[in-house]
């Protein structure tokens, strides 16, 4: 099977480039390395059957051109990150809805299957737990920046079942839920490698809030094997899909975690979110995946213990840290 990765070189994109291959079909990856980096493919180019193009799903000849060569297309390309949604409204929404409607345009014209990444924050502020796909989205004010990425995501949902619906062109959305692993980047707020980062070296251990608010990480190759699984599940299409790890942590409990394995002695700072994020940033106190349809559907749910997760990251960033003083004291 030729498949198309659209953010391919960004965290998930390029694990789920790994998963592919070793599934043993052609991959293709766009991206124009706003959130991704090179350095997360650059093991893969040496793969007969690895290709990529840097540049952007706006480039909509290029989309059509790599679309009409794949079989499915797994649409990850996003703007990702709290951070970077506070800080870029106006990006976020242009490149969430717009990418969005150029892949689903270019795939509609010959009817090729789409996997489309959406995500929990879709969910908004809803107290009903855990978040089921048919639940209703209980979302912020639009003075409020942080719910853009939320209204933008769900946008594209949307389009893609009207897509579904109107045109018939096969699409799965799926819903992640903070999905952890190597190569995920602190850059934009996320907390597992940021933690592990400021650990690593000794430094404060940073908190939003009051570090109450309860999440549920899901490993990386967890994720990546859901979504090759629900590619190939015909039943999947037309379907919203929860893909998570419904074991909960606080923020709090997290960063105990990971100053216990790298054997830390940072201590914890709690920053105001107003001060992390500026005024009127809302946050939610618990965020949970319900993955029955999702195990129902492909016989599969993450399941990586948190322990093992944290490790994983700390072996990866521990490699990462020495290796600027390994290259300095072989100099």
């Amino acid at each position: 099977m030729n498949v198309l990765i659209t953010g391919g070189a960004g965290f998930i994109g390029s694990h789920l480039a790994e998963r592919c291959l070793a599934e043993g079909w052609q991959v293709a990856v766009l991206d124009d390395l706003s959130t991704g980096a090179f350095s997360n493919i650059a093991h893969l180019k040496a793969k007969p059957s690895f290709s990529y193009a840097i540049d952007s799903v706006f480039n909509e000849p290029m989309v059509a051109e790599m679309v009409d060569s794949a079989d499915v297309v797994f649409h990850m390309a996003a703007a990702v990150g709290v951070k970077l949604i506070v800080d870029s409204p106006v990006r976020t929404i242009e490149t969430n809805v717009h990418g969005t409607e150029v892949v689903l345009r270019c795939a509609a014209k010959k009817s090729k299957p789409v996997v489309l990444a959406s995500t929990s924050e879709v969910y908004g502020k809803s107290t009903r737990l855990p978040f089921r796909e048919q639940d209703d989205l209980v979302l912020g004010p639009t003075d409020i920046g942080r719910w853009s990425y939320a209204a933008s995501k769900a946008l594209d949902e949307w389009l893609a079942l009207a897509y579904w619906r109107e045109k018939l062109l096969p699409v799965t959305v799926v819903r992640l839920f903070n999905t952890v692993g190597p190569r995920q980047t602190g850059r934009y707020g996320m907390v597992l490698p940021t933690f592990v980062r400021q650990a690593l070296r000794g430094d404060p251990l940073t908190v939003h809030g009051d570090g109450q608010q309860r999440r549920c990480f899901s490993y990386v190759g967890d994720v990546v094997e859901a979504l090759v699984r629900l590619a190939q599940t015909p039943e999947a299409v037309g379907q919203v899909v929860n893909i998570g790890n419904d074991q909960e942590v606080t923020i709090n409990e997290l960063a105990a975690l990971v100053k216990d394995i790298t054997g830390s002695p940072s201590r914890v700072d709690f920053i105001p979110y107003d001060q992390a994020y500026g005024p009127g940033f809302e946050d939610m106190l618990r965020r949970v995946p319900s993955v029955v349809k999702l195990e129902r559907l492909v016989g599969y749910r993450p399941a990586t213990p948190l322990d093992t997760i944290v490790r994983r990251v700390v072996d990866y960033e521990w490699v990462r840290q020495m290796r600027p003083r390994e290259l300095a004291v072989a100099v």
